[in-house]
């Protein structure tokens, strides 16, 4: 191995200590677990199927899931799905499925359903080391909204490239008045999800706020963080009183934030990240 591989497990190792690998073929989740321990000295949990899997994840909160795409009693979609929509404290924890059978669907699949990285069976050391750089070292942003929980999808799979970045949205950090555009449209898709999905709605409308106020204190727009504050302070407040939220009354709460919303854009609900 070369010593700039070294030096850049050494800085990986304090995030990879605690790995969940679901996967139904004992050989090929002992190989996995094998690697790992090899490259970080991780502790391994394994399971063979997806409830298992979500059981472990509770007790060991992972620093890493590698999960199977989908192999008998184990669907790596639907476990990050469910993962992503939990409580668990490792519910942001980076995922990354494997298959031997990769195929356009699947791999879209994985994307939409908040997959961090894919990695195609077999693999060499050198293709999980990029996974796992990619995962910890070059994080992508996190969206929380209500069709989707996960990782930013325009850079997926970035551990397949490591050349010049081509496109502007492909800036390692998102502008902050692309931020604000993108938050405010997860916000808005949110207040019309709060009746038929009120957990998610809330937890999405809360991160959108903490987003718009900082991205709005980094570009100095005080009237933009006053009004993210005082609805994040009226969520918190309201969600503790236990009482369900009001479609009519979310949206006026919310209107000083949305009448932010640039003109241009769409009406759909789906975020493009």
């Amino acid at each position: 191995m070369f010593d700039e591989d070294k030096k850049t497990i050494q800085r990986m190792a304090p995030l990879l200590q605690r790995v969940l690998i679901a996967d139904p073929q004992p050989a090929s989740a002992r190989l996995v677990g094998e690697l790992m321990r090899n490259i970080v000295r991780s502790q391994i949990w394994m399971a063979s199927t997806t409830e298992k899997a979500l059981r472990l994840a509770e007790t060991c909160n992972p620093d890493i899931i590698f999960v199977e795409l989908k192999d008998g009693a184990v669907d790596g979609a639907d476990f990050t799905k469910k993962l992503r929509r939990s409580t668990l404290s490792c519910r942001q924890a980076p995922v990354v499925m494997t298959t031997g059978s990769a195929t356009a669907a699947g791999i879209l699949a994985a994307r939409d359903a908040g997959v961090h990285e894919f990695l195609r069976k077999p693999f060499t050391v050198k293709d999980l080391l990029r996974r796992l750089e990619a995962v910890t070292l070059r994080q992508r942003d996190w969206v929380e909204a209500v069709g989707y929980i996960g990782p930013d999808r325009r850079r997926f799979n970035s551990g397949d490239y490591t050349g010049a970045l081509k496109r502007r949205s492909d800036n390692r950090a998102t502008p902050d008045a692309a931020r604000i555009a993108q938050a405010l449209k997860i916000l808005r898709s949110a207040v019309m999800a709060v009746e038929s999905d009120p957990e998610q709605a809330l937890r999405a409308m809360l991160a959108q706020a903490g987003d718009i106020q900082k991205a709005a204190t980094a570009v100095s727009d005080l009237t933009l963080v006053t009004a993210a504050t005082d609805f994040h302070r009226y969520l918190k407040q309201a969600a503790s009183l236990g009482a369900p939220f009001s479609r009519p009354d979310l949206e006026k709460r919310a209107a000083p934030l949305l009448a932010y919303m640039p003109k241009d854009m769409d009406d759909r609900t789906d975020v493009a990240a």
